[in-house]
């Protein structure tokens, strides 16, 4: 039996990245979005794909949830248990950029509100219900064992770098680090380990919008590793969590930032 894995908003960017690197590892994979349907697809056949490269046979499931919504991160997780019957990986990727870059003193409830539901509310409590999920299986004789269940959640650098036209998406990114902290503790004695990866400038839809403006910061050295980071230099590290590379370690934090975090004179 495959380990499975959980992958929200796997269908583009960052998470579409880690689903394709589970895939090759030989794992089955939920593919979870908000919207785009075609996307998913794509990414579920791209993964299935991969795995045969490598000479494994695995399942690919996609699933809509909106997880800033409690009835759809129950649906999900009930979505994940009927195909798989079990969870060994989750991967906390969803989250949304606002939608107005706008200044601190212009910030506007409605952003904050959308942003901490989805980045912060969303993962706490599709956390909550998948590690309710890891201890139960970890008290299965049939399901226990095997692999080490963990949780991975996907912050960023504007964890610690302030924004001040993006505070929102700021604060909600350093809750994320507190979250694996907490849950780090809670669920140590049930031998499931929970990591925070923190990509730095990475390309994907997201970044886009400022494609030219980190060009010319990343030019004049803004990090010591002088180019844009891809999904698949975050899927490298998830992948090495799966594969249970850092057995001794619980509430880490992985930069994936060509060396941002070094503070240089």
């Amino acid at each position: 039996m495959n380990p499975a894995a959980l992958i929200t908003g796997a269908s583009r960017g960052i998470g579409r990245g880690i689903a394709l690197e589970l895939a090759s590892l030989g794992w089955d994979v939920v593919v979870n979005y908000a919207a785009n349907a075609e996307a998913a697809r794509r990414t579920a056949a791209d993964c299935l794909a991969a795995a045969r490269a490598r000479g494994k046979s695995i399942r690919v499931e996609t699933c809509a949830a909106d997880i800033s919504r409690g009835p759809d991160r129950t649906r999900l997780i009930e979505f994940a248990r009927a195909a798989f019957g079990r969870l060994d990986l989750l991967v906390n990727n969803a989250g949304v950029a606002p939608k107005v870059r706008a200044d601190l003193l212009d910030a506007t409830e409605e952003s904050f509100d959308r942003l901490l539901q989805v980045n912060l509310k969303g993962p706490f409590f599709l956390t909550q219900l998948a590690a309710r999920w890891m201890v139960e299986q970890s008290r299965q004789p049939g399901l226990a064992g095997s692999v080490r269940p963990k949780i991975v959640t996907i912050s960023s650098i504007s964890a610690y770098t302030a924004s001040v036209n993006r505070g929102d998406y700021c604060l909600s990114k350093a809750a994320l680090s507190m979250l694996t902290l907490l849950y780090a503790t809670r669920l140590a004695e049930y031998g499931i380990n929970v990591y925070e990866i923190r990509p730095g400038i990475i390309a994907t839809d997201m970044t886009g919008p400022v494609k030219e403006k980190y060009d010319q910061l990343i030019a004049n050295g803004l990090t010591p590793l002088p180019r844009w980071g891809t999904p698949e230099d975050v899927a490298k590290a998830v992948g090495a969590i799966a594969c249970d590379l850092l057995p001794f370690s619980t509430g880490e934090v992985i930069n994936v930032d060509g060396g941002f975090h070094i503070r240089r004179l």
